[in-house]
């Protein structure tokens, strides 16, 4: 399956989701590139949107390898891999001040995609957790593990594509999976698109404005 662009991809998972029939749902998009894929989910289910920001942190002298993930919440989760914290022999101290490093990056984005506004609350309700798609899944892994401390009814997996290989890793993550296309020879997302720009911060907030724009004036039409 090629998409068009990353809304024809949200319209088409809204469509599968909405028969889920699922219980006061919340679309949470990875930035960038899941925001105008959640948005177009958020829109046809008439939930709201908000951004989930991870940030990586890095091992010591190996900036790629990750040794934790900070989510972005109230107060942020800490995600720790374990495995690369015991490797490098790491104590509670040294991962604290390397997770320290990366909050001014996580606070930037924060303003940048959020501003003043105030994390949306999935707890008791249906958190559908959505990106452009998923390549190795590490990011989701983490970002639905943040997740599911928040107390949400539900956790959903909405992605448009993915190797099979990672809709099995993430699957024990969520309480259901929702992607379109599991192509056993994935190699580069953007492969999977027609077009596939890369996304700026002011596209990512002009996105998030609309998004919650519109659903101000659903809900100002349904009191009417």
């Amino acid at each position: 399956m090629i998409f068009h662009d990353r809304a024809e991809a949200g319209q088409l998972l809204a469509a599968e989701i909405a028969g889920l029939e699922l219980s006061d749902p919340v679309v949470l998009a990875l930035p960038r590139g899941g925001v105008p894929v959640g948005a177009a989910v958020a829109e046809a289910l008439s939930a709201p949107l908000d951004v989930l920001i991870v940030r990586k942190v890095g091992a010591p002298g190996n900036p790629e390898l990750a040794v934790a993930a900070i989510v972005d919440g109230n107060p942020p989760d800490v995600v720790l891999n374990r495995s690369i914290v015991e490797a490098y022999g790491l104590d509670e101290d040294e991962v604290a001040q390397l997770v320290s490093r990366e909050r001014p990056e996580l606070d930037r984005r924060r303003e940048a995609y959020r501003g003043t506004r105030h994390a949306l609350s999935v707890r008791g309700k249906t958190a559908i957790v959505v990106d452009d798609g998923a390549a190795t899944g590490t990011t989701m892994k983490v970002a639905l593990r943040a997740v599911r401390h928040r107390g949400p009814r539900e956790i959903v997996i909405a992605l448009p594509v993915a190797p099979p290989d990672t809709i099995d890793e993430l699957r024990p993550e969520a309480d259901r999976v929702v992607c379109l296309s599991r192509p056993a020879g994935f190699r580069a997302l953007s492969l999977h698109y027609r077009r596939f720009p890369q996304l700026a911060d002011e596209e990512v907030q002009r996105t998030l404005h609309d998004v919650a724009r519109e659903r101000a004036k659903r809900l100002r039409r349904g009191k009417t």
